[in-house]
């Protein structure tokens, strides 16, 4: 098996030969796949991200759950990689930061709420390059989400863990490290899969 940056490579290079038109067209079919989830569709509060570059798409998807009056968080990354949070209040709430050797980012430009924001919400969604059959997932190494994960572990937060992909990246294994945890479920263009929860 491939070590987790051999893994994030070839993964990386599959979203760069995808079509514009696979691109453009994920995200709708991404927000109509996970909206299907009972635990979205009852979630209060929903602790999200705003995709990049060949990403899935989820500008459809937190529109939807804002109209919905869902309040969405969305990441701010520190200068330490951990992330701090701020709500989502429509496209015209998010900023353009670019951060020295970092790709552009759009982040929440009004109040930050605190690292600790996230271990109040229903659902995190959550980047990824794969999952497995386990529900383990390969991130892309920066380490941001672990931390948040361990957050939630250690303020005992059970929110539903769901990453959202393409369906060729869900896979028969990825590379997994003793801090790794399991999501609850995978959604992608085409479904939804869910792994048991601990």
């Amino acid at each position: 098996m491939p070590d987790k940056r051999e893994l994030r490579r070839e993964l990386l290079s599959r979203r760069r030969q995808l079509e514009s038109g696979e691109l453009s067209g994920s995200g709708a079919a991404l927000a109509a796949q996970a909206l299907l989830l009972p635990e979205l569709a009852e979630a209060r509060t929903v602790a999200a991200y705003v995709s990049v570059g060949t990403e899935p798409g989820t500008a459809d998807l937190l529109e939807t759950l804002r109209l919905r009056g869902t309040l969405v968080l969305l990441p701010v990354l520190l200068p330490d990689d951990d992330l701090d949070w701020g709500p989502y209040t429509g496209p015209g709430s998010l900023a353009a930061v670019r951060r020295a050797g970092r790709m552009e980012l759009a982040e929440p430009a009004g109040p930050h709420l605190g690292p600790d924001a996230v271990t109040e919400a229903d659902v995190v969604l959550l980047p990824g390059l794969a999952v497995d059959g386990r529900g383990m997932r390969l991130g892309r190494g920066g380490g941001s989400y672990d931390r948040v994960l361990a957050r939630l572990e250690r303020a005992g937060a059970r929110p539903a863990l769901v990453v959202l992909l393409y369906d060729t990246e869900v896979v028969a294994r990825v590379p997994a490290e003793a801090h790794d945890r399991p999501v609850h479920a995978v959604v992608t263009p085409t479904g939804v899969r869910r792994f048991a929860r601990p």
